[in-house]
C-alpha cells in the first residue's frame, strides 16, 4: 500500500519522472543520474522496486545551480559544498571560487607574456651570434647584472595585541622571504614554509638560466608545499592551519619571485614605491571586479578570506582554496630597494607612510626598523613580519 501511494503522488504531479524533471531543470537524465550517486542532488524518492527516481519540482532551482556552477568549471566536490550552503554564503563561495580562476588565468598570462618577451629577446640574440660565440644559456640582460649583489634585514614583531608570533621572515645573500602564519600551526607553517627555501642553492652567478630559473621556482614552491602540510599535520586541527609565503631568491644574475596569500613584496625605484604581487584574497577580488574601492576594502567588515595559501590538507575556514603559488622573475636594476611584508605591516600602515620610511632609510636595517616601528605607532594589533633588501654593485 505504502509504494502504491508513492506512484499515486508521482503520478498526481506531486513528484515528476526523472525524464520530466530533466526537461525542467535542463540537464540531462545521464547527468541526474551522476549527480545522485555523488550526492549533489538527490532525487525526492526512489521506488524501492523498480529504482525509478522521482524529484520534487520544487528541486529545479538547486539543479540549475548545480548545472551552472559545472558551466563555469566548477568542480564537482566544491559543488557539494556550495549547494548545502543557504544563498548568501553560496554567492561568497562561488566570487571566492571565480577570483581564483581568475587569478590563476592572470598568473599564467604574466608567465605566458614572459615567455613571449624571453623568447622573442632570445631569438634576435641567436639571430646576431656569430657562429663561434658560447651561448651560456642566459639571456641577454644577465650579463648587465651579474656584478650586481643584495644586501638585507629582517624583523619580525609580535605586535600589540597579540599573545604568540605566528609571522616569520628570513633575510640572506640567496632568499628574502616572509610568512605570516594562521591556525593551531600557524607558526609551524610559516617557519617550515621558509626553512623549505633555503636549501635551494639556486645556482652560482649567472649559472641558471631563465628557464632553468622558473623551473627551479615551481620546484621549491611545491616543497614549500609539502613542509607546510607536514609542519602542520601534528596539530589538534591540521585542516585550520597554513601561512602565506613571498620570497626572492637571488641567483647574483636574476631574482625570482614565489608569492601566495596576502603578504606583499614591493619595489622602491625612482622614489616610487610599487606593489608588484597581487593579494590572493576576497576582499582584493571585489576590488578587482568593481565591487569595493580601495578606501571602502580597508574598512570592509567581512573576514580576511584568502583565495590561495599553503595550508593543511583539508580546506581550513579562513582559506577559500588550497593552490600552487604565483611564480615569475623579476627585473633588476642597481639601486632597487624591495620590501617584503605580512599584512601586519600593509593593512595598518598608510601606503604614504610606508613608502616614507622606505625611502627614509639608510640601509635595509634601519628600514626593518622603521617599518616595524610604524606597525606598532598604528597599534599593532597582528603580528609583523618584514625584508628588505637592497641591490647594489659589487
Amino acid at each position: 500500500m505504502e509504494r502504491e501511494g508513492r506512484a499515486v503522488r508521482a503520478a498526481s504531479g506531486e513528484l515528476v519522472t526523472i525524464g520530466e524533471f530533466a526537461r525542467l531543470s535542463r540537464l540531462s537524465a545521464k547527468a541526474l543520474r551522476r549527480y545522485d550517486e555523488l550526492g549533489l542532488l538527490r532525487p525526492a524518492l526512489v521506488d524501492p522496486v523498480n529504482g525509478y527516481r522521482y524529484y520534487d519540482p520544487a528541486q529545479v532551482e538547486g539543479a540549475r545551480l548545480v548545472a551552472w556552477l559545472r558551466r563555469i568549471g566548477m568542480p564537482l566536490n566544491r559543488i557539494g559544498r556550495v549547494v548545502a550552503l543557504d544563498a548568501g554564503a553560496a554567492a561568497v563561495e562561488v566570487r571566492a571560487y571565480w577570483a581564483r580562476v581568475e587569478a590563476e588565468t592572470a598568473a599564467r598570462r604574466d608567465l605566458a607574456m614572459y615567455l613571449v618577451d624571453h623568447l622573442s629577446a632570445e631569438g634576435r640574440t641567436m639571430s646576431r651570434m656569430p657562429d663561434n660565440a658560447e651561448n651560456n644559456g642566459s639571456s641577454g640582460s644577465a650579463g648587465s647584472v651579474g656584478a650586481l649583489a643584495i644586501r638585507c634585514a629582517a624583523l619580525t614583531d609580535i605586535g600589540v595585541v597579540r599573545t604568540a608570533n605566528q609571522d616569520a621572515a628570513f633575510a640572506g645573500p640567496r632568499l628574502l622571504a616572509v610568512a605570516d602564519g594562521f591556525g593551531e600551526g600557524g607558526a609551524e607553517a610559516s617557519a617550515a614554509a621558509i626553512e623549505a627555501l633555503k636549501p635551494s642553492t639556486w645556482g652560482r652567478d649567472g649559472a641558471l638560466s631563465a628557464a632553468d630559473l622558473l623551473n627551479a621556482l615551481e620546484d621549491t614552491a611545491d616543497s614549500a608545499a609539502r613542509a607546510v602540510r607536514d609542519a602542520v599535520a601534528p596539530c589538534g586541527a591540521p585542516d585550520g592551519s597554513g601561512t602565506t609565503l613571498t620570497a626572492m631568491l637571488w641567483t647574483g644574475s636574476r631574482l625570482g619571485l614565489v608569492h601566495i596569500g596576502d603578504s606583499r613584496a614591493y619595489l622602491l625605484r625612482g622614489g616610487e614605491l610599487f606593489r608588484i604581487t597581487h593579494d590572493h584574497s576576497l576582499v582584493q577580488s571585489m576590488i578587482d571586479d568593481g565591487s569595493l574601492s580601495p578606501e571602502e576594502a580597508a574598512s570592509h567588515p567581512g573576514p580576511a578570506l584568502l583565495l590561495k595559501a599553503l595550508v593543511g590538507e583539508a580546506r581550513p575556514a579562513a582559506v577559500a582554496v588550497a593552490c600552487r603559488p604565483d611564480v615569475r622573475l623579476q627585473e633588476v636594476l642597481a639601486g632597487d630597494r624591495y620590501l617584503l611584508c605580512s599584512d601586519g605591516l600593509s593593512a595598518v600602515v598608510d601606503a604614504a607612510d610606508l613608502r616614507t620610511a622606505v625611502v627614509a632609510a639608510d640601509d635595509p636595517e634601519e628600514a626593518v626598523r622603521r617599518l616595524v616601528g610604524l606597525a606598532r605607532e598604528a597599534g599593532g594589533p597582528d603580528n609583523v613580519a618584514c625584508a628588505v633588501a637592497d641591490v647594489v654593485v659589487e
